[in-house]
């Protein structure tokens, strides 16, 4: 019982001492971030890999339904924001942008002619790719991508009529990594069409800040947005925030502020 209690104690001074570094300005470039961040995802070996990639055989999920529940939830609140815009217009396609094993694309996918999945890990499209498969014949585009070059993805997608991003924003290396994605997600979808992305929001204490140290120590932790700051930006990009939705707390984690944010006709 002592050694656990010393390693989680050992993790906590470890996690703020970063973000105390990055509070004052000392900071690691978006580079090597992204660099570590690249081999994280690419190492399915690697300790929580399973569960951090959201796959249905993940320990967090076992003897439990949370891995369906995860996707219900969200498209739940898809369907809401939808109803509360007048968002009327068919899903012909629909894009994901961190897929992971397939937890929210089971249920999207069939309600779409077409399912784009985007991520780093060959061996997670694949799984994604499967669960689909096993639940509907909506076609799968799999995706991909190097972190360094999210850009690329734009030109193999074509438009798309939703774009989603769950339990993704906090995994980003940086936060200007983020703003980069809003820009992609802007491109990726046709006149009209809706972004819900799902980040995480501070509450003013140190261990809810952003960090720019120790990508794999604590992934969930890399990056936060305060609500008017994320709203500010998509407005920037181009979009037009509809609503934003809190949830101070689920199953998985805590602090998530889900947005729906519309390109212009």
């Amino acid at each position: 019982m002592i050694l656990p209690v010393i390693k989680r104690k050992l993790r906590w001074v470890e996690d703020n001492s970063y973000r105390i570094l990055t509070a004052i300005g000392v900071r690691r470039s978006q580079e090597a971030l992204t660099a570590e961040a690249q081999r994280y995802w690419e190492s399915p070996d690697a300790k929580r890999w399973e569960s951090d990639s959201h796959w249905r055989t993940a320990e967090v999920f076992d003897g439990n339904d949370l891995w369906s529940r995860i996707g219900a939830d969200h498209l739940r609140r898809v369907d809401r924001a939808a109803r509360a815009i007048g968002f009327t217009r068919p899903w012909n396609r629909i894009v994901e942008w961190g897929c992971g094993g397939g937890a929210n694309a089971i249920h999207f996918a069939p309600r779409a002619n077409e399912f784009v999945g985007i991520d780093i890990a060959e061996a997670t499209l694949t799984e994604c790719g499967q669960q689909i498969a096993a639940v509907c014949d909506t076609p799968w585009k799999p995706i991909h991508i190097d972190v360094a070059d999210p850009e690329a993805a734009v030109g193999q997608v074509g438009e798309c009529d939703l774009w989603l991003a769950y339990y993704l924003f906090e995994l980003l290396p940086t936060r200007e990594y983020g703003i980069r994605l809003l820009r992609v997600a802007y491109q990726m979808l046709s006149p009209g069409g809706l972004a819900c992305v799902q980040v995480k929001y501070p509450d003013g204490t140190l261990a809810t800040m952003p960090r720019r140290w120790g990508y794999r120590s604590s992934i969930a932790g890399m990056t936060a947005y305060g609500i008017d700051e994320f709203w500010r930006l998509a407005m920037q990009v181009g979009f037009v925030p509809e609503l934003v939705e809190l949830c101070p707390r689920n199953e998985l984690d805590v602090r998530y502020a889900y947005f729906t944010l519309r390109k212009p006709d």
